[in-house]
């Protein structure tokens, strides 16, 4: 799909489609100036749907009228945006690809979005463009009979004055962004038999060779040599063999500081939990648990293009968790790189495991700041649902800082405890610590099981497992793998 800007008056564009945001009012029609005007220009029409009760401006409410009045485009789709004093860019994000799904079911080709909202055109544009993105992105993939004329050849941004270069660079980051988190989202819908660790690599060579980011992938044999047995000893069930995943961007000019953002992404390419095996039901989405890593490779893929001031590297531990002849028994104590012993409990909690010996990694390379993202504990499901992510730390300033560029993006992140009180749980005879804790608080446990593996670093967690996957479709988005934390990771490394 194209997208382009479109500084016509919006009674003049000749499109497939226009597509407005309108409001919620307690009193008939809204009085802001926008519906004012396009209500005008199309004789009173969008006043007498508000009057019949036909649209109410609830939020992603659809309305499609045919050849609209005083308007040169051939249909009018009208796209809720609820409480004006509600409406913020998240909102915008999710009108925009509602507007786009819509019209993509019925046929249209092409259509131009009016945005709204009371934030900079700049913001306006770069919110539109990326739920547009975001909403054409289908899991179809490997479909035979797939509708080839359900689809967007071309959406456009109208904007009241084309302000040059500052839109078409909103614009092009937008894109970038987008894109990326739909590559994130290719990736997480790839089935296991399709992308084992070492096919994951070769797509991230790829990516660095295309965009000429550095990489470096440890096999079996640096990764026993570096001592990473937390790593190796999830790996060992499975004839796949694992691979760590190191990606490098490095700035055209000097650093000012010697800050050195680390991205640690989870890819677990297919969790049967070992030989602490999951159930049956729902084990064929087990392929989503390299969400993390996905996400952290889509990273690096954006920032090669946009080019931030500090140098990013990104570390993405790949394995197989399965109940092989050699899988390690609950019971084992595996040596971790950074010389801690741990009891593994539960072969299903793996994540940990691997992040441990990864997050010990890219503390030796340098890294001064770390978040890691990774579909950690069903716990965080409990605690949240589907709809936050949950964000631990060891440094409330570098959280807040993750937050703030979550909140631009749009992206729902919640701040979880992680009190000292916590790590009673975390205790071995045999070991220094296990990899499980007790049944309470078990989202908060594995981060604090983290948290011995990034001190004294600044760090955020991100459990990603309740929203790296939407059980159901929405209006703006399909079924599937959603891509989290793409955009909140570019946004934050482009402002450190």
């Amino acid at each position: 799909m194209k997208l382009t800007l479109n500084s016509q008056p919006k009674e003049t564009i000749a499109t497939e489609a226009l597509a407005v945001v309108v409001f919620e009012s307690a009193n008939g029609a809204p009085a802001d100036e926008p519906f004012r005007r396009l209500d005008a220009q199309t004789g009173g029409l969008l006043s007498e749907l508000y009057a019949s009760g036909e649209t109410t401006g609830k939020a992603l409410d659809t309305v499609l009228l045919h050849h609209p009045t005083g308007l040169a485009a051939k249909r009018l789709l009208l796209v809720g945006g609820g409480k004006v004093e509600k409406f913020d860019a998240a909102q915008l994000r999710k009108a925009a690809g509602t507007a786009l799904r819509y019209l993509k079911g019925r046929g249209v080709h092409e259509f131009v979005f009016a945005p709204s909202g009371g934030f900079s055109p700049e913001a306006q544009v770069a919110a539109a463009a990326e739920g547009m993105l975001a909403a054409d992105f289908e899991p179809d993939s490997y479909k035979t009979d797939k509708k080839d004329d359900k689809r967007i050849d071309q959406a456009s941004v109208a904007v009241s004055d084309n302000n040059g270069p500052k839109l078409e660079a909103a614009l092009r980051r937008a894109v970038i962004a987008g894109e990326c988190q739909n590559f994130a989202r290719g990736l997480v819908n790839e089935p296991a038999n399709r992308l084992a660790p070492k096919d994951l690599a070769a797509r991230a060579q790829q990516m660095a060779a295309e965009k000429g980011l550095e990489i470096e992938i440890l096999d079996e044999q640096r990764m026993r040599a570096l001592g990473m047995g937390a790593l190796l000893g999830v790996a060992q069930g499975s004839a796949e063999p694992p691979a760590l995943i190191l990606l490098r961007y490095r700035p055209s000019s000097p650093p000012s500081s010697d800050v050195h953002l680390g991205l640690v992404g989870k890819a677990v390419t297919f969790d049967t939990g070992g030989i602490s095996i999951k159930p049956a039901e729902g084990m064929e989405k087990m392929k989503y648990d390299m969400a993390g890593g996905a996400a952290m490779i889509a990273v690096m893929r954006a920032l090669a293009d946009l080019k931030p001031s500090v140098p990013v590297s990104a570390f993405i531990p790949s394995v197989e968790n399965m109940p092989g002849s050699r899988a390690q028994r609950p019971g084992d104590v595996q040596t971790t790189m950074s010389g801690k012993t741990v009891e593994v409990i539960n072969t299903d909690a793996e994540g940990r495991l691997i992040l441990a010996d990864a997050m010990t990694y890219a503390r030796q390379q340098g890294c001064t700041h770390l978040v890691d993202a990774a579909t950690l504990t069903g716990a965080i499901v409990v605690a949240l649902g589907h709809y936050n992510v949950g964000a631990f730390t060891n440094d409330q300033t570098w959280l807040e800082r993750l937050l703030a560029s979550a909140r631009e993006c749009g992206e729902k992140m919640w701040p979880m405890p992680l009190d000292d009180d916590y790590k009673e749980q975390l205790k071995s005879i045999i070991a220094d610590l296990p990899n499980v804790g007790t049944r309470w608080g078990g989202a908060i446990t594995a981060a604090m099981f983290l948290k011995e593996f990034a001190d004294p670093t600044p760090w955020v967690h991100l459990d990603i497992a309740g929203t790296a996957w939407l059980e159901e479709a929405k209006p703006y988005m399909a079924k599937g793998p959603s891509g989290i934390a793409v955009r909140t990771l570019i946004d934050l490394a482009m402002k450190m």
